[in-house]
Parts: structure tokens; C-alpha cells; sequence
């Protein structure tokens, strides 16, 4: 019997529901509130000149910070804190949209509370957005289950039971799914319908390195350029501290009042992280820079981080007892390319081939923590497969006495 609560003012009767009618109210006035998290899913249906996935998914951050990419032509994003910002729902998927079509792709957009949902009803086609949990099954019921991109011998398995909408798979037992068709396809389900939560990794663009320094006056001699370099190298070094990653490539940009700018390339044989060792050999690339004009300003830019590997010495010395190349070996190479040149050192590498100008190629220096990967100079079959070298074997190709500077 439902409580009923008499007022003596006017004597209206009035009606509260109990927890088990609640429960079972169809009513629009109980229904659940709007879902935690609203995910729009994107499926891109093709790619114009530069634009990228990559690209979409850095330029997406502006909406939020909470972007997944679903490769290979997939991308998420959980907006729902964001919506306010944009006037609701369809202004954000318009600007969305407009963003997409700005870098050069054409794209179909739909909105859910999960994920996998957003991202499958992208994958249809057609106009798609719940913003209320408790509406999502009943929107998914006659979806086809092609866009959950399952393998084709299970679709076709579903098909001849009759199982072509992602409803009919709903209303299957659970227990006979799993059994005939894998718990990893239940699972699915149950993220896309939100009964198991749905964990995204987000994505972070690359970051790269780059700083200028204007210069006080003008600069000529290379101790002082040098030093001049040192705040931002500073900067470098705290900036791969934090990350725990290295570099493989610097490029030093030294601008002058008239002429072009001076670029000097700095390539190392190993990710470095050592302000000091940069520094030596900048200055090695310095002394052999001839400068046409005073230097007016300084520029550092650094190639794509690479995480660094720490490692330890071997027990044998190199070359004792199969011992490895020792961690003095990067450091020769990139002091000789330093006054050399880059194209002076390089490594050499053994190609399967009888005729001997065929058996070997240059290739990059390489030391035993780093792989040997021959596909690069060519090579195919079993031995261009990645391999580890048990010493550095390096070339150098001697310049003229009279280009040389050591």
C-alpha cells in the first residue's frame, strides 16, 4: 500500500512512491540522471595531403585532455566536462567537425557514455548521440555487428543462428556466449553496454625541444658562442631529466644581421642525456663552423625524445672472453663525427651475398645494447632480421690533410 500524507489546509491527498515502485517506473520523470562521462567517437573516412591521426588527436586537446586513439582510424574523446564550454552537445560536435574538415578530414561523428559505443556507432554512419545511460542498450539494439570489428569466422558463426544485430547478441545467455564464442567477445559487450568499465590510455603528443636566446651584442669568437649555449642546454638537459629519455640529434641555429643562418647538426651515436658531453662536442662542431657574419641570437632544437635504456658494465673486458663493446665506443664515434663530419664514420655491416661488393653495406655505428637492424641497408631473408653485434665495427672515410681539422 502506498503512504499517504493528509494536509489539513486544503485536504489534498498526496502520493510518494515507495523504493520498490520507483524501482519500477517507467515514467520519464524517474529515470536515472545523465551519464558521468559522454564520449564522442570519431571514425575517419579519409585522409587529405598531411593530416594524420596523430595530427587530429593533438589538435582534438583544445575540446579536452582526455583523447584515445583507436588505431587505424579511430579517435575518442570523453567530453563531458567540456560541454559548457561549447553550448552543449551540438556545439561541440559542430566545432568538432569543423575542426576536421579545417586539417583535410572527413569524418563520422557519434556521441555515447561509453567508449566502445561512441565509437561503434561512429563506425555506422548515422546520427548517434545518448547522453542518458539508461537509453544506450535500447539505441544499440539495431546496430549491426560488423563495426565491432570481431572476426569474421565468429560474425559468420553468429549469422547462421540468426545473431546479426548487436541486440540479438545481447538476448543471448551468457554463460553459452562465452562457452562458444570466447569470454574476450563478452567482455566486449559488457564495456559496451557500460556493465564493466571501459579503460582508455590517453594520448600524449611528442614533444620536442626547442629554445632561442637573443643575444646582448654580437659574437664572434666560439668560446663565447659557446657559453652563450650553455642556459639553454641547461634547459635541455632539466628537460630530459624529467622525461628519463635522451636525444640522438641537435640542431644549433646561430642568426646573423645579414646573411642566412648558420646551422650546425650535431648526430649522436646513442641517446645522451649529458649536458657536459653535448657540450664537448658542440664545441668540437664550433671549431670547425666558419661563421660568414657576428652571431646576433642562438636557437637549440632537438630531434623526438628516445627513452634511454641504463645499463650496466660488463663483467669481461671488450673483446675478453666474448666480451662486448664498452661504453667508451659511442663517445669515440661521436667525437670523430664531430670533427670529421657525419658522412666521414660509419658502420659496416655484412649482407648474404657471394659476390663481395655485394656482402656488405653502411649502415649506422652501432653497439652491442643497440639492435642491428640490416633491413635498412637492404638486406632480406633470415639474416636481415634483427641481430645483436658482439663488437662495434666502424669505418672511417680520411679527408684531405688540408680540410682536416683535428
Amino acid at each position: 500500500m502506498r503512504p499517504r500524507i493528509l494536509r489539513k489546509s486544503n485536504a489534498r491527498v498526496v502520493s510518494l512512491p515507495t523504493a520498490r515502485t520507483s524501482l519500477r517506473s517507467v515514467d520519464t520523470q524517474w529515470e536515472p540522471a545523465e551519464s558521468p562521462q559522454l564520449w564522442v567517437g570519431t571514425h575517419i573516412l579519409s585522409l587529405k595531403g598531411a593530416a594524420t591521426l596523430e595530427k587530429l588527436a593533438t589538435r582534438a586537446q583544445r575540446f579536452t585532455p582526455r583523447v584515445s586513439l583507436v588505431a587505424p582510424d579511430g579517435l575518442l574523446l570523453e567530453v563531458k566536462g567540456s560541454l559548457h564550454l561549447f553550448e552543449g552537445v551540438d556545439g561541440l560536435l559542430r566545432a568538432f567537425s569543423q575542426d576536421c574538415e579545417a586539417i583535410g578530414i572527413e569524418s563520422a561523428v557519434a556521441l555515447a557514455p561509453t567508449p566502445l559505443a561512441a565509437m561503434v556507432a561512429a563506425r555506422v554512419g548515422k546520427p548517434f548521440v545518448v547522453t542518458n545511460k539508461a537509453q544506450l542498450v535500447g539505441r544499440l539494439t539495431a546496430l549491426p555487428l560488423g563495426p565491432l570489428r570481431w572476426p569474421d569466422d565468429v560474425v559468420a558463426r553468429l549469422a547462421r543462428m540468426g545473431v546479426r544485430t548487436i541486440g540479438q547478441a545481447l538476448r543471448l545467455p551468457r554463460a553459452g556466449f562465452a562457452r562458444r564464442f570466447g569470454p574476450a567477445h563478452l567482455r566486449e559487450l559488457d564495456r559496451l553496454t557500460g556493465r564493466s568499465a571501459d579503460l582508455r590510455h590517453h594520448f600524449q603528443p611528442r614533444e620536442r625541444f626547442r629554445r632561442r636566446r637573443e643575444l646582448t651584442y654580437e659574437m664572434e669568437n666560439n668560446a663565447t658562442i659557446l657559453a652563450a649555449f650553455a642556459p639553454l642546454l641547461a634547459d635541455l638537459g632539466k628537460f630530459l631529466e624529467l622525461r628519463q629519455c635522451g636525444i640522438t640529434e641537435l640542431e644549433f641555429r646561430l642568426r646573423h644581421r645579414h646573411a642566412p643562418p648558420s646551422t650546425c647538426v650535431l648526430r649522436l651515436a646513442a641517446p645522451v642525456a649529458d649536458v657536459a658531453r653535448i657540450t664537448e662536442l658542440l664545441g668540437e662542431r664550433l671549431n670547425a663552423l666558419v661563421l660568414p657574419e657576428p652571431v646576433r641570437s642562438c636557437e637549440l632544437r632537438s630531434s623526438l625524445p628516445v627513452l634511454r635504456v641504463l645499463s650496466c658494465d660488463s663483467l669481461w673486458q671488450p673483446g675478453e672472453y666474448g666480451g662486448s663493446s664498452g661504453p667508451e665506443s659511442p663517445q669515440l664515434v661521436e667525437r670523430l663525427r664531430a670533427r670529421l663530419g657525419h658522412e666521414a664514420v660509419y658502420g659496416l655491416q655484412m649482407l648474404p651475398g657471394h659476390r663481395p661488393e655485394r656482402a656488405w653495406a653502411m649502415c649506422e655505428p652501432v653497439t652491442a645494447t643497440r639492435p642491428v637492424d640490416s633491413r635498412r641497408a637492404g638486406a632480406s631473408g633470415p639474416v636481415g632480421r634483427n641481430t645483436r653485434s658482439s663488437a662495434m665495427v666502424c669505418a672511417i672515410r680520411i679527408p684531405s690533410l688540408s680540410t682536416m681539422t683535428m
